[in-house]
């Protein structure tokens, strides 16, 4: 499992796992709008991250990021460290 300190959101962080395939298996943020961390997660569970990561990048909240974007981050962190 991979732990991604997030930046500028209401959540803290998101715990993420990529298969070898390039298939996230397992995506939940902690703490964030609940409702819309959860159903985010879902919906990315069994995607290809890279398809994901081009998705959600740039998605804006407020001050220049989002849970989308930073989960984008979260993605390309996890390439760049596996």
């Amino acid at each position: 499992m991979y732990h991604y300190k997030t930046r500028g959101t209401c959540s803290t962080q998101i715990d993420l796992e990529i298969d070898d395939n390039g298939i996230i298996t397992s995506c939940a943020f902690v703490n964030g709008c609940r409702g819309n961390t959860q159903g985010l997660a879902r919906m990315v569970i069994g995607r290809k991250a890279d398809e994901v990561k081009d998705i959600l990048r740039g998605v804006q909240c407020r001050g220049g990021t989002s849970c989308p974007d930073q989960l984008s981050k979260a993605i390309e962190a996890y390439q760049q460290q596996a």
